[in-house]
C-alpha cells in the first residue's frame, strides 16, 4: 500500500479501543476485521471480528499500531467510510460512517445502497 489515502478510515479512538481489546485477548497478531453482508434491517450488515491471517484479497488499514482488514468485496459498499468508536448514554460501539449509504438503521448496523 502506498502512502496515500487508505480507501477506509480508521479514527484514532477506534484503533485506541482495537488496540486496547487486543492486549485483552492477549494475542499481539489478532487483526480488526470489517465485513460487509446482505441482512440486517436496512439490507446490509457490517460485521466486525478478530482474525490473525491476512487474505489475499484483503484491504490493510494501519492506524497507531493497529491493522484493519477489509476483504475486495466488502471494499465495494464502504470505499471512502470511516470506522469510529462512540461512547454515549446509551452504550459503546463500533460505527461506520459510509458515505455511499443512503439509509441506515436506528442503531447504525445496517445500511442500504
Amino acid at each position: 500500500m502506498t502512502d496515500s489515502q487508505p480507501p477506509v478510515g480508521l479514527s484514532e479512538k477506534a484503533a485506541a479501543r482495537v488496540k486496547a481489546l487486543i492486549e485483552q485477548q492477549g494475542n499481539p497478531n489478532l487483526k480488526l476485521r470489517l465485513t460487509i453482508s446482505g441482512g440486517g434491517c436496512s439490507g446490509f450488515q457490517y460485521g466486525f471480528d478478530f482474525d490473525e491471517q491476512q487474505k489475499d484479497d484483503d484491504i490493510v488499514v494501519e492506524r497507531d499500531g493497529v491493522t484493519m482488514l477489509v476483504d475486495s468485496m466488502s471494499l465495494l459498499y464502504i470505499s471512502g467510510a470511516e470506522v469510529d468508536f462512540v461512547e454515549d448514554l446509551v452504550g459503546a460501539s463500533f460505527q461506520v460512517k459510509n458515505p455511499n449509504a443512503t439509509a441506515s438503521c436506528g442503531c447504525g448496523s445496517s445500511f442500504s445502497i
